[in-house]
């Protein structure tokens, strides 16, 4: 703080000098012991915790050059709670029947995408990159007997553990596909436990029993340990063979489905506001940010106002699967949402209400209160961190606690003095020890499955991951600017970069990853944190040999050891390094001063070879002695990440 600044702020007569000096003016004790002098207070009883009057504060503000202005202390008033919160649960009287939402999970390549492609008859399988479904799609099926069933595609891989979670959280039945030939494998186990704890019924389709290794006998026995109990053993779990790529049982598959929907009595309110799930978000260049959502009561229409999270949308169009316009969309059926302020994320819940202004004051209070939230573990840190430092200011105090004042200060200065002359270091350029990064994504659940993946780096000892800005949409020039100013790579998950932000980018020596699959995306990761390790010295051995006897020569005034050896393995080459080994300890590395072959200088020996030589050290040799030979090479080092696939 500099002269002649104003201070503004309420007296605490009550308050400790720590508490008004230290932590207000950030003085130190010293400089607030000086200004005591001026004062009629006895410096001999003032202790740290000692209360200070308010004509001593304003004197000790006067004497270090600067001004004080009282003021009260505002007291912020309570805001009223303005949220958006779902209807109570409508009269039974006015429910009507509604189509099923079902969730297809399943290991990675048993043949979901397949089987959902079979049902709706449409190509999704083979757009998808590397034949594994990267988002979440939500599709409605029509049935041969007029029956609708809304089906949710979910990832099967690892890395979308929480999309699959997220899917079940709004779906009515779970089928289970397992493949016949592989069993029960990781994802499967996932898969089961999602169902458990979001309490869904689950109809087991058993895949791939077209293969001649096919056992789908084995897969129902080995869903016994997970408590999935097909009826053929005295469960509820119904049981289908099917082969999604010949499509055969598809229809019973379906029937079965259809039944245990009839069971559960599936009924909603498709009168009064709206009420949804949002499964996935994505920006579109054209038509802004769009949101796949699950309507849960009500019936959404053009010009409706929602909100979900901390945006809001007044409805300008609604599409189906196929990227057809729609009038309606009633509870049970996915639709595509366009006029979104601001994409929500996925699995936000979606509440229609009345106005805009209306949505624009839910939004609003939402945002203070997260605000209010980080405000309040913004201080518990802060009140962590003081009661750090005090802690450390007392261990100090307690030690100089036998000194006067004066004293005290003596010590202090000849101790802080080396840092009064120093400037703080600026930080010129990026640790070359981290790697930042700049993660760019097609829809926020493939934007949530890598942020998963990079929160589960725990190498920081090895390389540190940064990850400086992450959003939806295609590669940007800010994204470069950002790239630039870090010295960061920009990974990109099925987007685009057009051919002048490329240019831009190699221009500037940024590099663009991008990719479509994950697991590729991740490999490319690894490389990246690979080439920021520091290489590491290995040593090749080239050859050894065995000390069979001792002696020395003379050379000069001096005695230099020498050992009688024979290579037992590879060569002995002059030019390389040695090391001389005794009992297993390696007790000297070095270079040797000669290499003989009975009295010729020699630069190779080898294998089955005697010869004599001696080290660039005096040593004596022992007999049993090794030697070996060896090179040192430089090899790269790679991260010990992983990241579970």
């Amino acid at each position: 703080m500099t002269k002649s600044n104003e201070m503004s702020w309420g007296f605490c007569p009550t308050c400790s000098l720590w508490m008004q000096l230290l932590n207000v003016f950030m003085f130190s004790t010293d400089h607030i012991y000086e200004a005591l002098l001026y004062t009629d207070i006895n410096l001999d009883s003032v202790e740290p915790d000692s209360v200070l009057q308010e004509d001593h504060i304003k004197m000790i503000v006067q004497k270090s050059g600067m001004k004080y202005k009282s003021a009260k202390l505002k007291e912020e008033k309570e805001r009223k709670n303005t949220d958006a919160v779902k209807r109570p649960p409508a009269d039974p009287a006015d429910l009507t029947p509604r189509p099923p939402v079902v969730t297809i999970l399943g290991h990675v390549d048993h043949g979901k995408t397949t089987l959902l492609d079979s049902l709706r008859k449409t190509q999704v399988a083979s757009m998808e990159a590397g034949g594994i479904t990267q988002h979440i799609g939500a599709f409605l099926v029509h049935m041969p007997s007029g029956e609708k069933i809304t089906f949710l595609d979910t990832p099967g891989h690892a890395a979308f553990s929480a999309m699959r979670a997220r899917g079940t959280n709004v779906t009515d039945i779970v089928i289970l596909v397992v493949a016949a030939e592989d069993g029960v494998m990781q994802q499967t186990i996932e898969s089961i436990e999602h169902a458990k704890n979001a309490g869904v019924p689950l109809v087991l389709a058993i895949n791939k029993c077209d293969k001649p290794e096919a056992d789908p006998e084995r897969v129902k026995k080995e869903l016994l340990a997970y408590d999935v109990v097909c009826e053929e053993f005295g469960g509820d779990v119904q049981a289908v063979n099917i082969s999604a790529l010949k499509g055969e049982n598809l229809m019973v598959l379906a029937e079965a489905t259809v039944a245990l929907a009839e069971m559960l009595e599936l009924k909603a309110d498709a009168t009064g506001l709206v009420e949804g799930t949002v499964i996935e978000s994505r920006k579109d260049k054209g038509k802004g940010p769009l949101t796949t959502a699950i309507i849960q009561r009500g019936t959404l229409r053009k010009g409706c106002v929602l909100v979900a999270g901390k945006t809001w949308a007044k409805v300008r169009f609604l599409f189906d699967e196929n990227g057809k316009a729609m009038d309606a969309a009633s509870p049970g059926i996915p639709v595509e949402i366009m006029g979104w302020k601001e994409a929500p994320s996925a699995g936000d819940e979606i509440l229609e209400v009345e106005s805009e202004q209306r949505a624009q004051e839910v939004v609003a209070w939402r945002t203070y209160v997260e605000q209010q939230e980080k405000l309040k573990k913004d201080i518990e840190v802060i009140e962590a961190k003081q009661k750090e430092h005090r802690l450390e200011y007392k261990k100090k105090q307690e030690k100089l606690a036998h000194l006067t004042w004066r004293q005290r200060k003596a010590v202090l200065y000849k101790a802080n003095k080396h840092l009064m002359f120093s400037r703080p270091k600026e930080r010129t350029e990026m640790d070359e020890n981290t790697l930042s990064l700049i993660v760019k994504g097609d829809v926020d659940g493939s934007l949530e499955a890598i942020l998963n993946i990079l929160d589960s780096y725990d190498c920081e000892d090895e390389c540190k991951l940064d990850i400086v800005y992450f959003g939806l949409g295609d590669i940007s020039e800010n994204d470069i600017s950002l790239a630039e100013a870090f010295n960061g790579v920009i990974f990109g998950f099925s987007v685009k970069a057009n051919e002048s932000i490329k240019k831009l980018a190699d221009k500037k020596g940024i590099k663009i990853k991008l990719h479509n699959i994950i697991y590729k995306l991740v490999d490319d990761l690894k490389d990246e944190l690979n080439c920021r390790l520091p290489s590491t010295v290995v040593d090749t051995t080239i050859g050894e040999a065995s000390v069979l006897d001792t002696f020395s020569v003379t050379v000069g005034k001096n005695k230099i050891p020498v050992a009688g050896c024979r290579v037992h393995k590879g060569l002995l080459d002059r030019k390389m390094k040695f090391k001389l080994i005794r009992n297993r300890d390696v007790i000297w590395k070095g270079c040797l001063s000669s290499l003989k072959h009975h009295k010729d200088d020699v630069q190779v020996i080898k294998t089955g070879m005697d010869c004599g030589l001696s080290l660039d050290k005096n040593l004596e040799f022992n007999i049993g002695d090794e030697i070996i030979c060896y090179e040192e090479k430089e090899v790269q080092q790679t991260t010990s990440w992983d990241p579970g696939f």
